[in-house]
């Protein structure tokens, strides 16, 4: 049987915590033994979210001066190859060598007149107080909503059209992963 999980980008890097590859792979340890005993005994394709991911790189990548930030797009197949690889190494620790694994990356088509792009409303980054919040708004040109008692950058979340390509990572182990 096949069977899907999907883990949130907040489960991967909770609120609060450090957003440190430590803290991560701290969370992804938790959750392998339970996913490892699903992929024993069934076929496990784990889906997952990445905002908390996404908004740090793009924090990353403002801060230097030497170029330009990547897109959004770029940063999300960044966040996809690396939440990927620390699955896969996690469940790689768990599971015999003949359980496959590997890591797809997607392409999902968008219309560009998607009303969301007027109303951003996918949080991504940390979060931050109001007053931080707004101070970075203003600064980076950003839009920011409350979140809970928090406040966090948005960005628009168009809804999804067809996938345009989706196969295995090159370079992906010998392992296959679904």
């Amino acid at each position: 049987m096949r069977v899907v999980v999907a883990l949130g980008g907040n489960a991967l890097l909770r609120r609060g915590e450090p957003m440190t590859a430590e803290a991560q792979r701290g969370n992804v340890r938790v959750a392998a033994p339970l996913l490892a005993q699903v992929a024993q005994r069934h076929q496990l394709v784990l889906t997952h979210g990445n905002g908390p991911q996404v908004g740090l790189l793009a924090l990353q990548g403002a801060a230097y001066a030497g170029a330009e930030p990547f897109p959004l797009d770029v940063l999300g197949a960044q966040t996809e190859g690396m939440i990927g690889y620390v699955l896969e190494q996690e469940l790689g620790n768990l599971l015999p060598a003949e359980v496959p694994l590997a890591t797809v990356l997607t392409m999902i088509e968008v219309d560009p007149a998607d009303p969301a792009f007027g109303d951003p409303s996918k949080f991504v980054g940390p979060v931050y107080d109001r007053a931080q919040a707004q101070r970075l708004a203003a600064e980076k040109g950003w839009t920011v909503k409350p979140d809970g008692s928090h406040w966090r950058r948005v960005v628009a979340s168009p809804s999804r059209g067809a996938s345009s390509r989706s196969a295995p990572s090159a370079g992906c182990s010998t392992r296959t992963s679904w």
